[in-house]
């Protein structure tokens, strides 16, 4: 792939709230109405063959707030309360995996947070017991884990790595030290160079780095350096996420607008520096959805044999394994189902400690949502349609079905962002940056743009 140019005016065009699609329909149509009972008829159903496993575990500690953070955290000092937690999860997988086809493979395995790594070494080393007594890991599992630089050890990386894991993913977001300032999250290169070169001596073999655009006091210049830094330590994947100011729901937030945020125009040009840079000279190939990976990486590798999937950890190549997700506020996803832990961490402990399945909300799919959520996983993920193949596949007549939605796609054919065939459609290599937006036009869920609760696309 060529490098790809950004046009302003067409992101500017498109730049409206949607989903991100790592569920169809999204999580805000997530249900509390649905019971523990009709779950579990469910979860029967769904183990009644030995189908893959992707195991998540969800640990929420982190000892200070970065202001920008979105994600479910428990902020506290006291590691005292690492070891509890992990009997806690260790009481409710003994509750779930009963319930689990004794045959099923772990395939995936992720530990994400807050910050996984807030936990002792040895906390790590017993969560791994848990893991390994309840569950079989497949020869090739893809174990990754979200690490913090700043407060690792190289005795966290043994552990996590005697327990299985062998990829790894730090937040950066920007090496500027005046940006680090102002969003409350110091991280020097250094720091986040000595726990890669840690990873790579005990046998990681693919490392990935977050990146976000839009915090306070970034320019184009700045950021620009920022990613000399990052192409210089050659990290094998790269997601460079948009910054979602949204004080109404993460009131630390608004801690950043006493700060100089950028304006949207600087927000859009580093937006565009970012692509045009990393695919320059097939550095790296631009995946979608804010993701970035090496020419021979697995990533890109099953997008282009079209083995990609997206799941709640993002994109994924490990086809067709359902997610059992553990840990307060892990979602959970099968053909059939999505269900929610509570997101509370008193709530998810009285639970667990009851012996109950701590269900929050949960959404059960209907024969239409599977038609849909497959037609936008085929676009977001291979970048094309063959209408006769998702006919056959789906059992429908596709243009028939979708003919509506595919009259909808005229503009972004027009702009060149879609290219319609004599089979079907393709996404140009420009319309990658757009791709939620041409998902958006197969979601029957969406209401109208003023009301939806979701991130901008761009």
């Amino acid at each position: 792939m060529k490098t790809l140019n950004v046009d302003l005016d067409l992101v500017k065009k498109y730049n409206v709230a949607g989903p991100r699609y790592t569920s169809y329909p999204p999580a805000t149509k997530f249900t509390d109405a649905v019971t523990l009972d009709q779950l579990t008829e469910k979860l029967e159903a769904n183990n009644r063959t030995p189908r893959d496993l992707s195991v998540y575990f969800h640990i929420p500690f982190c000892e200070t707030l970065c202001w920008f953070c979105g994600c479910t955290t428990v902020i506290t000092l006291n590691h005292e309360r690492g070891m509890g937690y992990v009997e806690a999860l260790g009481r409710e997988v003994a509750k779930m995996a009963p319930r689990l086809h004794k045959d099923r493979k772990a395939v995936q395995l992720h530990f994400g947070g807050g910050s996984p790594t807030f936990l002792r070494p040895d906390e790590i080393r017993r969560l791994g017991e848990i893991i390994h007594k309840h569950f079989t890991f497949a020869p090739d599992i893809e174990a990754s884990v979200e690490v913090d630089p700043r407060r690792l050890t190289r005795d966290h990386v043994v552990a996590l790595k005697e327990i299985g894991f062998n990829r790894a993913s730090m937040g950066v977001q920007d090496f500027d030290p005046v940006v680090q300032q102002a969003i409350h999250r110091i991280q020097p290169r250094e720091m986040t160079q000595q726990a890669m070169d840690w990873m790579r001596e005990l046998g990681f073999n693919s490392i990935n780095l977050d990146l976000i655009y839009g915090l306070p006091f970034q320019t184009p210049a700045t950021f620009n350096q920022t990613l000399d830094t990052i192409l210089e330590m050659k990290p094998d994947r790269l997601a460079v996420f948009s910054y979602a100011h949204v004080p109404w729901i993460k009131p630390a937030q608004k801690i950043l607008e006493e700060k100089v945020l950028p304006t949207p125009e600087s927000k859009l040009e580093v937006l565009k520096l970012v692509i045009e840079r990393l695919t320059a000279d097939d550095q790296y190939v631009y995946i979608g959805m804010d993701h970035f990976a090496k020419p021979n990486d697995e990533l890109t590798i099953a997008q282009r044999n079209k083995h990609l999937q997206r799941n709640f950890q993002g994109y994924s190549t490990r086809a067709g394994s359902d997610i059992y997700a553990f840990g307060m506020s892990g979602v959970s996803q099968i053909p059939e189902a999505y269900w929610q832990n509570e997101k509370e961490l008193p709530k998810w402990q009285a639970a667990v400690d009851a012996g109950n399945v701590p269900l929050h909300k949960a959404y059960f799919v209907t024969e239409e949502d599977k038609i849909r959520r497959e037609t936008i996983m085929r676009t977001m993920c291979d970048l094309s349609l063959d209408f006769a193949a998702m006919s056959q596949k789906l059992g429908i007549n596709f243009e028939q079905h979708f003919a509506k939605e595919l009259a909808a796609l005229a503009p972004f054919a027009a702009d060149g962002l879609i290219k319609r065939t004599a089979t079907g459609l393709d996404v140009t290599d420009a319309g990658r940056l757009f791709i939620r937006n041409i998902a958006m036009c197969f979601d029957n869920t969406l209401g109208a743009a003023n009301e939806r609760r979701h991130s901008k696309t761009i």
